[in-house]
């Protein structure tokens, strides 16, 4: 299936990384429940996509609070992301995402947005031979306040050195879109399989 994308033409493209360009999100959910096993704690799945998005320090400070623990962000990140790699052939690309980004390339700038810790992202890149096609990856230690701030997205427009209204965001979180759409951005919804959602793209006009 094709994504529908708002009316272009656009200077450059960011995409977000897990559940847009891979189809990683199922195998991070396992990560993270093997990593939090010690503690004995859970992430259920529905509020796992729902804080789709947030880096993982935001993340353990809010599963140390539901939980009442007292988990270190640093360690429970390493070792989260330890067993996404053990993992990592498993994943696959999102087809139509994929197409995307080779019709784009090189004739217009691409970047990478994401919450993730930025090493986590190149590796999933390159286990795609994808890494070359983008000029700019923003990870999760790259910014202070994460989506669904604007932040992320306009950094990676000031370092393709492209005005923000002129930078289309691909996304599968409700986060990264009001993170788009706060850094005032135009951007599609790629979808999980299974899942539909009635807008799948903005429609406000460029200035």
């Amino acid at each position: 299936m094709s994504l529908l994308l708002p009316p272009g033409p656009f200077d450059a493209y960011l995409f977000d990384c897990d559940g847009t360009i891979a189809d990683s999100m199922p195998l991070h959910l396992e990560a993270w429940n093997t990593a939090l096993e010690p503690w004995g704690a859970s992430f259920q799945e529905e509020l796992f996509y729902a804080w789709a998005g947030r880096s993982t320090e935001q993340i353990v400070s809010l599963l140390n609070q539901q939980f009442g623990l007292q988990m270190d962000h640093r360690e429970i990140s390493k070792r989260k992301e330890e067993c996404y790699f053990s993992v990592l052939p498993r994943i696959q690309p999102i087809a139509e995402v994929i197409a995307h980004i080779h019709e784009a390339f090189p004739r217009i700038p691409l970047a990478v947005v994401s919450g993730s810790p930025r090493e986590s992202v190149l590796t999933t890149l390159r286990n795609f031979q994808l890494e070359r096609y983008f000029r700019c990856v923003v990870g999760a230690e790259d910014y202070v306040h994460g989506k669904p701030a604007p932040d992320p997205f306009l950094l990676a427009a000031r370092t393709l050195g492209i005005a923000p209204q002129r930078c289309l965001v691909f996304e599968d979180a409700d986060l990264g879109i009001q993170s788009a759409q706060a850094a005032g951005m135009q951007w599609v919804k790629v979808t999980r399989p299974g899942t539909q959602d009635e807008k799948t793209f903005s429609d406000s006009a460029r200035s």
